[in-house]
């Protein structure tokens, strides 16, 4: 979840976003304070930009405080914000769900609907129907055959790490930001070039035999210890070797995907 609010939640903001799929911005619709937030600088701008580059694309907007009594839950103030965010948040990017009108001291239209006495003018959803009609994709390894195919184990891995700890051996968490990953993997702590190898991996608290793009992890790894790890470094497939094409004054690297024919050296033909 993204809320616009104090600087100093910043870094725990960071954090939540980087292993989120989508996010709910929460805006105040209370006077001066949507304007401080939005204005240039401003925490709610800060956040959906930050947001953005941490790779959240779907986003659920809805805006709070509308209980207030200078608001009194008023059509005119909830579509000013939606006017303004709407434009902002799509030139950043984001595939924008929905916007909606909330009060979370009173916990009107979370749960349930508010009364039409309170907000005549709202006919929508309220935010947990919204949020349950998410549709999440499956990531249930227990069909080991579907959840192999489903992944591309030839695209080169990469998980950029968030924390890490101790629990009988080094434990990093993180997000698969691109490839695979696999018990008995040998990867990569970059920038420190540290070769390891998962021992284990966990997904939502249960052990997996493999990963791919979405999944948020603990992965144990031996060869590297806990304090040579560092919030921001990657754990990434090992680069491999390229064989590199002389023609000429032409110097280009390239793979070798078959070999054809084997040469005789002293015939210089075909074996």
């Amino acid at each position: 979840m993204v809320e616009g609010g104090h600087k100093s939640y910043v870094p725990n903001m960071i954090n939540g976003a980087a292993q989120a799929d989508l996010g709910v911005l929460v805006i105040s619709a209370r006077k001066g304070e949507f304007e401080t937030g939005y204005e240039r600088g401003g925490q709610t701008r800060e956040h959906g930009q930050l947001a953005q580059t941490l790779g959240v694309s779907t986003l659920f907007v809805v805006v709070n405080k509308m209980e207030d009594p200078i608001v009194k839950w008023s059509k005119e103030r909830y579509d000013e914000i939606e006017s303004k965010m709407i434009p902002f948040l799509r030139f950043l990017g984001y595939n924008v769900k929905k916007f909606l009108p909330i009060s979370g001291l009173l916990g009107s239209n979370m749960k349930t609907r508010p009364d039409r006495s309170i907000c005549p003018w709202w006919n929508g959803p309220c935010l947990f129907e919204v949020l349950d009609a998410v549709e999440i994709s499956p990531r249930d390894q227990k069909d080991s055959d579907y959840f192999l195919s489903s992944y591309d184990f030839d695209s080169k891995h990469k998980m950029p790490i968030i924390d890490k700890f101790k629990d009988m051996g080094t434990v990093i968490m993180g997000k698969v930001e691109s490839g695979t990953m696999r018990e008995g993997d040998s990867l990569l702590v970059m920038p420190n070039k540290a070769q390891v190898k998962v021992l284990a991996i966990y997904c939502d608290e249960d052990k997996a035999t493999c990963a791919g793009p979405g999944e948020n992890l603990w992965v144990k790894l031996s060869g590297i210890e806990e304090e040579d790890i560092l919030s921001g470094f990657v754990l990434c497939s090992v680069a491999g070797y390229k064989a590199v094409l002389h023609v000429h004054s032409v110097v280009e690297e390239c793979k070798i995907v078959e070999l054809l024919q084997q040469i005789d050296p002293k015939t210089k033909k075909p074996m």
